[in-house]
């Protein structure tokens, strides 16, 4: 926080964090308000297909939590429907917090399951990037100089040379003219690509990758970090 600037909400929150774009995004929107973050909490998910939690190189969120210098609390989850909403609950109202914040942006079911543990252990809900723009929330990545990579890819249109392609400019007209032709999300938001932040602006050391190999699967795959570590901003 400047000094001399009083903060907006000086309450100690919880953050759903992945390591991808829009969850460290929300981390530093909630930061820029004066948040003071307890905790980012981890789902594991032991499944591919989870409704909820990222999959691909989610294991790098104790190195992600390590980069930003905040506590990480996480647990397993089945990935099942509707009983990953439980795992989390079950961490979170473990938590000393007021508030749960997460980087939901158009998703009514990720918005409604959040919004209803919330509800049940009586937390502050924050979704800074709710009914954003899409288009914008990218902009807002690269003039923020967040250094981001696709881990993984699921949709029409994408292939295997999208995996480790670091989101700048030219990406991001890529995901456009994707969007033209094939509807998919400008953000990923439907499960259509995921990703992995390297380095923002509150990270303390950034995260250099060391090795990675490409998993394709038919029309789609993901980036498979085998060994990655912090380096000195």
């Amino acid at each position: 926080m400047i000094k001399g600037v009083r903060r907006k909400a000086d309450i100690h929150v919880a953050v759903l964090a992945t390591g991808g774009k829009d969850s460290a995004l929300a981390l530093h929107k909630a930061l820029s308000k004066g948040y003071e973050i307890a905790y980012l909490v981890g789902m594991i998910p032991l499944r591919e297909d989870s409704w909820m939690f990222h999959y691909p190189n989610i294991r790098l969120i104790d190195l992600f939590a390590e980069a930003v210098e905040i506590p990480l609390v996480k647990a397993e989850t089945s990935g099942i429907k509707e009983e990953e909403v439980g795992d989390i609950k079950h961490l979170i109202e473990k938590l000393d917090v007021k508030g749960l914040v997460s980087g939901a942006i158009a998703s009514n079911y990720q918005k409604t399951r959040i919004e209803k543990i919330c509800k049940q252990l009586r937390l502050k809900c924050i979704m800074p990037l709710w009914q954003k723009d899409p288009l914008e929330i990218l902009k807002e990545i690269l003039d923020l100089k967040f250094e981001v990579i696709m881990t993984g890819v699921y949709a029409y249109g994408f292939n295997s040379d999208w995996l480790g392609r670091r989101i700048d400019a030219v990406t991001v007209d890529a995901l456009l003219e994707l969007n033209r032709q094939y509807g998919i999300s400008l953000v990923g938001e439907g499960g259509e690509y995921e990703t992995l932040v390297l380095d923002a602006p509150f990270f303390k050391k950034k995260i250099k990758i060391i090795q990675a190999e490409k998993v394709w699967k038919d029309q789609g795959g993901y980036f498979h970090i085998t060994k990655a570590e912090l380096e000195n901003k």
